[in-house]
């Protein structure tokens, strides 16, 4: 504090509003759905009572100073404001996931750089506020009074409070009771091959010409070929990558073990040990099953989720860089989509080469927040990109993915299997967040292939319909037309989101952890006296009905 003394008093105390203004200002834009441009008049308003109540014009410093306790909830403050600015919405399920089953191997060093500009003003933020604490006693009389204020509508703690009291109280089961085993009852005689496109983040949004001209175009030439589903929205716990193939394989929301077991922070052995999942019935049925991603397979688990749940062969960027012809061509995250579609080109031609069906899963990079990774080959087709128009890498990634496609059925790879085009998730924070939620926002999930009549449904989904949506469209038969808590969309039940709406649904995720133990079981089991593991609860023989 004796440097900022130095400095004259007026012009001080204007940088010290000035800066605390427009902190105020960002944090409300990241909490709330308002546009960067609602900032300007937050610090116009805030400045004003500044000079109505003159805070910090004229020393009025009690006796003794003291610590000021609001500097504590502004920390959080900052880390809220960092996580918003960079995802768009907090959510604080994928950071303990995150935390838990490893971050190594990341890409992204935009978000280092980011994070460092964010420590960087919350440093000055927090000076700047300790500076007129001790400069003005009203507003250290008031700093306690304003600590709890800050603590409390940080809305981090809000999810955080309402699982640890559900923990502590009366678990809920309200999800548990409408989980429904996933079983294949009935296989066709001949099961077609899969082939899962999962593209990042490329939500069905983008395909609002009006507002994103022609950057869907590619995926939106597949829909007439295709079973498209343009309502599937997104709940809490499937709105990052991991949770969005877990929630579409598995008809579960991701919900991270930690709140529930004494190891919660120590890494994972097992990725949702307890839920049979795409892979698993597939594996039953015979498949060869291959994932292949640009990144990594150790960042967020997903090498253990997938080599958990019956693929054979498990892909990631350690793996594939030493198939490039360029080893340098590669982005911060891992293989640009070229490269990546090309090896999985290879990889099916030998798939269909052996007996027996097969699926093939794939994961893109091209469109991932914040500004995406667009491929040498968009560049040589649409010219240079700037660095910072995400629709440009919108559009790299459906016209890569849309050329995968159609070289595939050329070559008649294609004749005997179902494809799905699906984004993992919503995008997070990019150029065009404030267009983006200017309406409800949709994911992207199409099928065509084996025998599908093209048509468009619109019934309200969630992505954990897509599992039992895409085992009766590859001609399995399931119990009730549900698998998880999903429901086959090409059947007439009422999906969960469709009877009781996706904030109903997010309140009871909030307060679930009966669903929570099934997903984790065997990672933390309990055991009996005598030392021996106790079986765990099996599901209901007929799951509570919508």
């Amino acid at each position: 504090m004796r440097l900022l003394d130095l400095i004259p008093g007026s012009w001080l105390r204007w940088a010290v509003l000035t800066l605390l203004g427009v902190a105020i200002g960002h944090t409300l834009v990241m909490a709330t759905r308002l546009t960067v441009w609602s900032m300007a008049p937050v610090v116009v308003v805030w400045l004003l009572i500044g000079w109505y109540w003159r805070w910090g014009a004229a020393p009025s410093v009690s006796p003794h100073r003291v610590f000021p306790w609001a500097l504590i909830p502004l920390v959080f403050w900052g880390i809220f404001d960092y996580l918003a600015n960079s995802f768009g919405k907090v959510d604080m399920g994928a950071v303990f996931f995150h935390l838990q089953a490893g971050m190594s191997e990341h890409g992204g060093t935009e978000r280092t750089i980011a994070a460092v500009f964010h420590i960087l003003l919350t440093a000055l933020v927090l000076i700047a506020y300790s500076w007129l604490v001790h400069r003005d006693s009203r507003w250290q009389r008031g700093d306690r009074y304003l600590a709890i204020v800050l603590l409390v509508a940080n809305p981090m703690f809000y999810s955080m409070g309402q699982r640890g009291a559900a923990v502590v109280a009366d678990p809920g089961a309200w999800l548990e009771r409408r989980y429904v085993e996933p079983v294949i009852l009935e296989a066709p005689a001949q099961p077609p091959n899969l082939l899962v496109l999962y593209l990042e983040s490329l939500e069905r949004t983008y395909g609002d010409r009006e507002r994103f001209g022609d950057a869907y175009a590619d995926i939106a030439a597949l829909e007439p070929e295709a079973v498209v589903f343009d309502n599937v929205r997104q709940i809490d716990n499937t709105g990052w990558t991991m949770a969005g193939m877990i929630a579409s394989q598995c008809g579960t929301p991701l919900m991270p073990a930690g709140l529930l077991h004494d190891s919660q922070f120590e890494p994972l052995h097992h990725v949702v040990p307890g839920a049979r999942c795409l892979g698993d019935l597939l594996k039953e049925q015979g498949y060869r099953l291959t994932f292949m991603g640009g990144a990594s397979t150790q960042f967020a688990g997903k090498g253990l989720f997938y080599s958990d749940h019956g693929f054979d062969r498990v892909l990631g960027r350690e793996h594939l860089t030493e198939r490039l012809e360029d080893p340098e061509y590669l982005n911060s995250w891992g293989l640009f989509d070229d490269s990546l579609y090309r090896m999985v080109t290879e990889e099916v031609r030998q798939l269909d080469r052996q007996p027996g069906p097969w699926a093939m899963v794939s994961l893109n990079l091209a469109a991932h927040a914040p500004v995406g990774y667009p491929a040498q080959s968009c560049i040589d087709e649409f010219g240079d990109y700037d660095g910072v128009d995400i629709l440009y890498s919108v559009r790299c990634s459906a016209w890569l993915a849309r050329n995968l496609i159609e070289r595939l059925k050329g070559e008649g790879l294609l004749d005997n299997t179902l494809v799905v085009v699906a984004s993992d998730h919503l995008t997070m924070r990019v150029s065009e967040w404030d267009a983006l939620n200017a309406s409800e926002r949709t994911n992207t999930l199409m099928m065509m292939g084996n025998g599908l009549t093209p048509r468009y449904i619109h019934r309200p989904a969630t992505t954990m319909d897509t599992l039992p949506t895409l085992l009766e469209a590859m001609g399995f038969t399931i119990d009730w037309h549900r698998a998880g808590l999903g429901v086959s969309l090409l059947s007439g039940e009422p999906t969960l989101a469709q009877h009781y709406g996706l904030d109903e649904l997010n309140r009871y995720m909030r307060e679930e952890t009966a669903l929570q133990e099934r997903l984790w079981e065997g990672l933390a089991p309990e055991f009996h006296s005598d030392g021996q593991p106790q079986t765990p609860p099996t599901a209901p023989t007929a799951p509570e009905q919508p």
